[in-house]
């Protein structure tokens, strides 16, 4: 059943560096078709059919992702927010908010905050644990995380510490961990205690905004100034510059002391480098073939190889990651895909065409 009351903001303005090559800032890793034909947005869009009706899902991105957008959301979405330049999170969910609320939605009303990169195949759990998400945050005033059960110690995710159970729905949130080091991440898992930060946000909009003026005040100062501005394109640019970059985990989730999170009971990767693939892949000839165009493998496994259009051999080569595109091919070890990132930051003087 549709929730009149529940709406949708998805995150579609990242650039994704740690997805190069394929991931560009003229083409971030959330309008690439990784799978089928549908681009990660449109993926994300389609997870809240039945839930959220189309009138009531929004999108924020950059004005450089204007026509990326507009092509993966046709007839998804009511409306795009259009951030005047990347300021992080918690600005962009400000301004979001302020959007909304001009756009007469009503504060009482709950929005699910989401990315748009992440991988969710069951559908039905991401919409059960979203509605149990805002039932909670209904009744009870808060914001509500949505958690993941780790299965192994990832290095590369923050953590949320569960603290009391409440009503049977919801933990209240002991605290934030930031992105621990392998046996710190061991530790996490084993306890039971944690949980993986998904990056979910599900809230009434006032507690959002409640909670910005308790604990971002000087983000928060620039409010009403976006309301007044929202359809001014050269007055919202330049209010938007004089606003702290934080992220919202920081400026809100950290400080808070209305957080509650929700484990979830769906699968999830946030494809957050290429070396995820491996888990939402089915292998093939004990690898990861993502694309090509045909392989033929000689004492390798445990490979990542996305080469549309190519055919790939391999000979003695375990667990690596290559990337071939009309410009670019990439090799680099599984283990060192959060490094992807650093090429990127090299190439920006180096090569700036490349991104």
């Amino acid at each position: 059943m549709l929730n009149q009351d529940l709406f949708c903001l998805i995150m579609a303005g990242g650039k994704g560096t740690r997805f190069w090559p394929e991931s560009t800032e003229k083409k971030p890793k959330q309008y690439l078709t990784i799978f089928n034909n549908k681009t990660l947005l449109e993926e994300t869009c389609d997870r809240f059919d039945g839930l959220i009706e189309t009138k009531n899902r929004f999108v924020v991105t950059v004005k450089l992702q204007k026509d990326l957008c507009e092509a993966s959301t046709k007839n998804k979405i009511n409306g795009v927010v259009f951030e005047p330049t990347g300021r992080n999170t918690g600005p962009c969910i400000l301004l979001s908010l302020a959007y909304l609320v001009e756009k007469v939605v009503d504060l009482n009303a709950v929005v699910a905050i989401v990315p748009s990169d992440h991988v969710i195949l069951n559908r039905k759990g991401f919409q059960e644990a979203i509605l149990r998400a805002k039932h909670y945050a209904q009744t009870q005033n808060e914001i509500v995380t949505i958690g993941i059960t780790p299965h192994f110690p990832h290095t590369g995710f923050g953590y949320i510490e569960k603290g009391e159970l409440k009503d049977g729905e919801a933990f209240k949130v002991s605290r934030f961990k930031e992105k621990p080091h392998f046996e710190l991440a061991k530790e996490y898992v084993s306890s039971g205690n944690y949980l993986w930060n998904a990056g979910m946000f599900v809230a009434p909009i006032k507690v959002l905004l409640e909670e910005f003026k308790i604990h971002a005040k000087e983000m928060y100062a620039f409010y009403e100034e976006f309301r007044a501005n929202i359809n001014d394109e050269t007055k919202l640019f330049a209010t938007y510059q004089k606003i702290p970059s934080d992220s919202f985990d920081y400026a809100i989730m950290e400080k808070s002391n209305r957080v509650s999170v929700v484990p979830a009971t769906f699968d999830w990767n946030d494809l957050g480098s290429w070396d995820a693939l491996s888990s939402v892949v089915p292998e093939k000839n004990m690898n990861t073939v993502v694309k090509s165009d045909g392989e033929y493998f000689i004492n390798s496994t445990d490979n990542i190889i996305y080469a549309p259009g190519k055919f790939v051999s391999l000979i003695n080569m375990d667990k690596h990651i290559i990337v071939v595109n009309d410009k670019v091919v990439l090799v680099a070890p599984v283990a060192d895909s959060q490094e992807i990132k650093k090429i990127v930051e090299g190439l920006k003087k180096e090569r700036p065409e490349l991104l």
